[in-house]
């Protein structure tokens, strides 16, 4: 879907510093790369599923949740680059030149002026970071340690950055991300009597201290597991259930996916040929999806 799962406000103050913190959550050892990888690969390598579905059920729905979080991410970041360079077409004034003072320069010499694959500190996402071992028992136990060290994670971008954009999303992340963690938790309860959840939360601190989460969780996101398809994954259902540990209400699964709100449409920025299409005419694509009856506006 060309939608978000939540409406990012644009910033008070861009800020490519911010971006660079906000990169952690995105491309770090515990970012949103990591773990739609992990469940993703999990997924596909998931073996004996017809006697133990419902587990399979569980990691796939999540699997294609954690997409929409790294799309959520990069656009959270997108807009915290907008505005931090010169717009325009004269390369003789430096336009990039504040970038010298970034400190992850690759925002605007590696890409432009966006999102990258890669943790705050400038180093690339890795398949490293992938963990399958074909033992259910062990990769449940992994997917609970990957959640709550990016539960970690999150707290800390939060309190280091301040504007309402990245705030906003690092809200929402801790509601989805904690109802993973819960997931994962009640997961292995059910495989192995464990009362896994008793251990939460990890870190201590609960979303209710986060103002931004709990608008979030207002709307029932900690207590809702999206399968984001109209008729698979169903059987996620006979382990997602029961009461939540944070505040004792039921927990539901949704059958598909969220409504979901527009992407922000970023303006050019020529300084950076970002998207480096000066010449071409829209008028070409107007008068074609006139024929074939296509919606097209420019």
């Amino acid at each position: 879907m060309d939608r978000l799962p939540i409406e990012l406000p644009t910033p008070k103050n861009p800020s490519a510093n911010d971006a660079a913190v906000i990169q952690e959550l995105l491309g770090g050892k515990f970012g949103e790369m990591s773990t739609l990888m992990n469940y993703t690969y999990q997924s596909f390598n998931f073996r004996g599923r017809k006697k133990i579905r419902p587990f399979y059920d569980v990691i796939s729905s999540i699997a294609g949740e954690e997409y929409g979080h790294v799309e959520v991410v990069s656009y959270a970041i997108n807009l915290l680059l907008t505005g931090t360079t010169k717009r325009g077409f004269d390369p003789t004034i430096g336009p990039l030149s504040d970038a010298a003072n970034w400190r992850n320069t690759h925002h605007a010499i590696a890409s432009g002026q966006a999102s990258l694959p890669m943790d705050s500190m400038g180093h690339y996402w890795t398949g490293q970071n992938v963990f399958s071992s074909g033992n259910l028992k062990l990769d449940l136990l992994h997917n609970f340690f990957l959640e709550c060290g990016a539960r970690a994670n999150k707290m800390r971008a939060y309190e280091t950055v301040t504007d309402p954009t990245a705030r906003t999303m690092v809200g929402y992340l801790l509601v989805r991300g904690g109802l993973h963690v819960v997931a994962y938790a009640k997961a292995l309860e059910k495989l192995t009597g464990v009362e896994m959840t008793k251990l939460l939360p990890i870190p201590e601190l609960s979303n209710n201290a986060f103002p931004e989460a709990r608008k979030f969780m207002e709307q029932k996101l900690h207590l809702s597991l999206y399968t984001f398809s109209p008729d698979d994954y169903q059987q996620a259902a006979l382990i997602w259930n029961g009461p939540h540990p944070d505040d004792g209400q039921e927990c539901f699964v949704v059958q598909g996916g969220m409504e979901g709100y527009p992407v922000p449409d970023l303006e050019e920025e020529p300084q950076l040929n970002a998207p480096g299409a000066e010449d071409f005419d829209p008028q070409v694509f107007a008068d074609m999806a006139k024929k074939m009856g296509i919606k097209y506006e420019y």
